[in-house]
């Protein structure tokens, strides 16, 4: 009897475990932040809130930035503070796509890297659209990025969807 029986020759999916907890990392900051711009955009919602951020933006001293804070004044107002519950909901829409995928990805869910996988997926074409249409570094890192994800996890998807072949007729 070989020692070397009790070994497999295909690689666990633990071994991806740690890129896997990374990304669940990302997801659940960006669910984060996605709760706090939809908690702020609720309380802009009040149009005594929405004059409150308004007046205060026109009296902050922003030096070599004065432009940008008449402009970023100008779009508010134009905005108006009723839109900002499609804001709101927007944000918590996004924020509970990204929390699935991070609790998923987190627990070690199957499902949740292709999950992961479709719904970051589509966004790349919007995200590299606006990225070529206003170029911005932090666009062009969010493109690589979520890239840079979606290959990931294709390849460990794949990679577990392997192993679980090979050990499922290997235990039978």
């Amino acid at each position: 009897m070989s020692p070397i029986k009790n070994a497999s020759p295909i690689a666990s999916p633990a071994a991806h475990h740690a890129g896997l907890r990374v990304i669940a990392i990302y997801e659940i900051v960006k669910t984060v932040c996605l709760v706090l711009v939809a908690v702020a955009a609720f309380h802009l919602d009040r149009q005594q809130n929405f004059e409150q951020l308004v007046h205060w933006l026109e009296h902050l001293s922003l030096a070599d930035s004065n432009g940008l804070r008449w402009k970023l004044v100008g779009l508010l107002q134009d905005f108006g503070p009723s839109r900002f519950v499609a804001v709101g909901a927007v944000a918590l829409g996004y924020a509970v796509l990204f929390g699935i995928e991070g609790i998923g990805l987190w627990l070690g869910k199957y499902w949740a890297e292709w999950f992961t996988v479709i719904a970051t997926g589509s966004l790349i074409p919007l995200e590299l659209y606006e990225t070529l249409h206003g170029f911005g570094w932090l666009k062009l890192a969010t493109v690589i990025g979520n890239l840079a994800i979606v290959v990931y996890l294709v390849r460990v998807a794949l990679q577990t969807r392997a192993a679980r072949h090979a050990l499922k007729h290997h235990t039978s």
